[in-house]
């Protein structure tokens, strides 16, 4: 049988909580005025990136995927290989195009103010059913994420990209070479 349940509190109940909170000290609140008058502080959280900092040429070109333009020979062939450091990874997979695009976004920019200079982006390959057709769409993101390395916040920041080797998912996944990012040196006058 089971017992019912009210909300009025037991005295069991008062003493197991007075138990719980005795050495509780409250904390001092900080005098806020009320009204419209109490400023709004919002620290920033955000480091800005200096996109002229970032890349001094004028003009980019396009980034395509397993193409190696701006890079030397032996740099393309250690990413092509998977031999840079993953220093970040992000998986995209369960995210709808407009929350990778923030994703992947956030992500390239945050790794370049790290100063990281490879990261794996996780595309998925897409879904594969056996119903499927020909004509069905595959690996929506798959397609996506490398046009959205050429948008003017990510591909000054970006050298290459390619497909990752198998043991970090292949077709499914793109190591990104990042800039490195260049310090700012301050020259005191004495």
């Amino acid at each position: 049988m089971m017992k019912k349940l009210n909300n009025i509190p037991q005295a069991e109940d008062e003493n197991f909580w007075k138990e719980n909170i005795k050495g509780v000290k409250k904390l001092k609140q900080p005098n806020v005025p009320s009204g419209a008058e109490a400023p709004l502080i919002i620290d920033e959280i955000r480091q800005h990136i200096d996109y002229a900092q970032a890349y001094k040429g004028t003009t980019l070109d396009n980034l395509n995927v397993d193409e190696f333009n701006n890079i030397d020979r032996r740099t393309a062939e250690k990413l092509r290989k998977g031999e840079f450091k993953i220093e970040r990874r992000l998986d995209l997979h369960g995210l709808t195009e407009k929350e990778a695009f923030e994703a992947v976004g956030s992500f390239i920019r945050n790794a370049y103010l790290q100063n990281l200079r490879c990261v794996l982006v996780i595309t998925g390959k897409g879904l594969n059913r056996d119903t499927d057709d020909w004509y069905t769409r595959k690996g929506i993101l798959r397609e996506a994420v490398p046009a959205w390395f050429n948008t003017l916040e990510l591909r000054p920041l970006i050298l290459a990209v390619c497909h990752a080797t198998q043991e970090d998912g292949g077709a499914g996944a793109l190591y990104v070479l990042l800039r490195r990012k260049r310090q700012t040196t301050h020259q005191s006058i004495s």
